[in-house]
């Protein structure tokens, strides 16, 4: 059992997530607005929350601010209707783990939720190494040599996937689904824009670049050119 804290302010929503996740025997608060979301947030400690962008004092994204302020690793999935790529870029910049767009399968939404726990339950002090990139897992800290290197929780992600994947060739479907857990249109370029953010951090003041694009095929990741 889980406990869940849903952000929603149609009470008609908020009481069918309440409802059916009550019945996965999950443990579930709902607020109504940013301000009392923070409030119950600060007063109560939850496994994951479920969060809408509308709400009538703010929005979801700036309520995923506040909170990766005060906890960076509690799951936080966005539930909206915005559906757009960039509401999407917003919310994984604004610290949200995974985003979902209304109206939707209560079973998609149930099996995300489950997914999330799992990926973020166990907590490790192993740090992994590659070349001279070094993650600490337990602190989520990312550094090349000496340098530290701040990421966004989707780039951190998006990074310790490639670091677990080394020198094979990785397709966008196949980080669409590990990542994101979910599928993008393959013709837009929301996982070339995550590439590029991560590049920029990782790879463009190092002489070694370790982010490699296969032309049609996708990308490695490796300390040697491929080519």
């Amino acid at each position: 059992m889980a406990k869940i804290f849903i952000l929603e302010d149609e009470n008609r929503v908020a009481e069918l997530l309440k409802r059916g996740l009550e019945e996965s025997e999950h443990y579930v608060q709902v607020a109504d607005s940013v301000t009392t979301g923070i409030s119950l947030f600060e007063s109560e400690t939850f496994d994951i929350i479920v969060s809408d962008v509308m709400l009538p004092d703010g929005s979801g994204f700036e309520f995923c601010r506040k909170i990766r302020e005060k906890n960076e690793t509690i799951p936080i999935l966005i539930l909206t209707a915005l559906g757009t790529t960039d509401d999407k870029l917003e919310a994984f910049d604004s610290g949200a783990s995974d985003y979902m767009v209304k109206p939707f399968d209560f079973r998609e939404l149930d099996a995300r939720i489950k997914i999330l726990l799992k990926r973020y339950a166990a907590s490790s002090s192993d740090v992994i190494e590659y070349a001279d990139l070094k993650i600490d897992l337990r602190k989520k800290s990312v550094f090349r040599g000496d340098i530290h290197i701040v990421l966004t929780p989707k780039e951190y992600n998006l990074l310790l996937f490639f670091v677990q994947n080394p020198e094979r060739v990785i397709s966008r479907a196949e980080i669409s689904e590990n990542v994101w857990d979910t599928h993008f249109d393959t013709g837009t370029n929301f996982i070339d824009v995550y590439i590029n953010y991560l590049r920029k951090k990782v790879d463009k003041n190092f002489n070694t670049k370790l982010i490699h694009t296969k032309p049609g095929m996708g990308f490695i990741f490796s300390n040697e050119d491929p080519y």
